[in-house]
Order: C-alpha cells, then structure tokens, then sequence
C-alpha cells in the first residue's frame, strides 16, 4: 500500500502509521501494542509502546531537527543530571509516507506538574533551580549554539521584536500595553548574557516536568535546548511560580538582575503573542494571567 505523505503534521499521525514505522525499521518491538498518551503536546505526536516504550514523532519539519539533536545529547544530559531525562533508544527514518526522523524513548512514570500535585512548591521551585544550575554545568562544547533548531531560545530579545510589537498594536486596549512596552523595552535594553554560553532547557514548564509524591523526579522534551543565554529557562518564574515560590526561584537559581531583566520580557513576549493569535478562551486566559503575574512583578 502507498502512503500520501503526511505533510498536514497532528492530522497525519495516529496509531497505525505508528505500527508500520515500528514494523518496518525496528521489528523487535513490531509485536508491542501502540497507544495514544492521555497528556500529549504540540511540537510532537506520543504513543505508548509496549510497558515500557514510547514512539514520538514531530508534527512538522520545523520540529524535526530536534530528534537527532536529542539523541545525541540526552545521554549526556542523563550522566550529569540528578533528575531523570529521557533515554533515547533508536533514531527512526521517514518512512510510510510519513517525512520526518522519529525516535523511540523509555517510557518515564510521573504526572505532569501542577500546584495541586506539589505539596511545597517553594521547595519545588528550589529543585528547577537546582536542575537549571546543574544543567548549565553541563560541558557546552559541541553544543548546538542557540537559533532555528530552538526557535531562537538563548538568544537576544531583540529576535523577537517584531513579534512583539505586532502584539502590542493587535492588543492595545485589551492588555495595559504601556506597562508591558515598558517591561519589553527593559528587556531590549538589559546587558546581553557577557558570559561563556551555558546549555538551557527552553521549555520548563509544568507539561515538561514530572512529578511523584509531590517531588520533581523527571525532566522531559529538550527539543528546545541548546546553549546560549540562559534567559528562557527563568520563564516558569511567572507562569508557575508567585509570591514566596517565585523568590524561592530567583533565590536558589542565582542570575544576575539583567538576565532577570531579559528572562521577564521572554515571557511577556511569549503570553502576548499567545493571547494576540489564540481564540481559545482557556489558552487566553492562561496568557493574560501571565501577563499580569508579570507586569505586577516590579
């Protein structure tokens, strides 16, 4: 049979074009069952294999670049972490009319995190800080340097600029566009990152992390790491944490006030665009309470 290339990304994806691709490149699991997960994302497509596998595929060729890129460097993050990283087994082809590299992962146990599921979430924010600082320790050479592979996460503000001000314009009445152009222009004007480049993560957020019992036990998708500033990875300061956690965060976390400065307009741009472009009133709502937690942040 002849699969039409599944170039519409989510829509082409589902069970038994997983199945074929299993079967065809890796028949040692062919006999594995493949599932939907109950919690998938965006960038990518995740299926259960088995007990203890899963298939994830990239949804679009702007995502595809990151499955090399992760199977290169998740055992490593894996040997210098505290917390588990997924583990990347294989590396698969485009193959059954599907057009990207793929990979098959360990299957990590968890729940995503949320405040309801932390028993002390200034405790919690001390252990992402802990994981940014030992993943900045991590050695950066041959590390892929910050641009299209992350959507430019670790690099200047002024990429997102224009982005930005079309927000701006498209919201003005909608959000107080003079405190955000204030906190953007604080941010275009910080003192860019002035030391060696360090690796950063580029999504922590509650979907990425996992936790049991309460506790952080598992950091999951570094498809947008890379190694550059390290601004991007404070963002989960204002969309997860507030009040003693936040100061907990900044605390524990330990960066100078201008990569503060850069890490608060990184979310601002990211919650403006967001509510700008999205006709999902949840979607909206999470933005324009970011929005808020960041421009009350003085």
């Amino acid at each position: 049979m002849v699969h039409t290339p599944h170039r519409d990304g989510r829509a082409g994806i589902d069970a038994g074009l997983v199945k074929r691709l299993i079967a065809s490149q890796f028949p040692r699991w062919g006999g594995l069952p493949v599932t939907p997960v109950e919690v998938d994302g965006w960038d990518n497509r995740t299926y259960r294999l088995g007990d203890d596998l899963t298939v994830r595929l990239p949804t679009g060729e702007g995502y595809a670049p990151a499955v090399e890129k992760e199977h290169r460097w998740l055992p490593v993050f894996a040997r210098s972490l505290s917390v588990t990283v997924p583990g990347s087994l294989a590396m698969g082809a485009p193959g059954e009319g599907y057009p990207f590299p793929w990979s098959v992962r360990r299957w990590l146990a968890g729940q995503t995190a949320a405040p309801d599921r932390i028993d002390d979430l200034s405790a919690f924010a001390v252990s992402i800080a802990d994981f940014i600082r030992a993943l900045q320790r991590v050695d950066p050479t041959d590390g892929p340097p910050a641009g299209a592979h992350c959507f430019y996460r670790g690099t200047p503000p002024a990429h997102y600029d224009d982005g930005t001000q079309r927000a701006l314009a498209a919201l003005d009445g909608r959000v107080d566009t003079e405190r955000a152009r204030a906190v953007w222009a604080d941010a275009l004007n910080a003192p860019a990152w002035d030391k060696p480049p360090v690796w950063f993560h580029g999504d922590i957020a509650s979907g990425n992390l996992l936790v049991d019992g309460g506790k952080l036990t598992a950091v999951i998708d570094f498809g947008g790491c890379g190694v550059g500033d390290p601004a991007c990875d404070l963002v989960i300061a204002w969309t997860m944490f507030s009040g003693e956690s936040r100061e907990a965060f900044r605390d524990a976390v330990d960066l100078d006030a201008a990569t503060w400065a850069r890490a608060r307009g990184w979310a601002l741009w990211k919650a403006l665009i967001t509510l700008a472009d999205t006709t999902d009133d949840g979607m909206a709502a999470i933005s324009r309470r970011v929005i808020g937690e960041v421009l009350n942040d003085e």
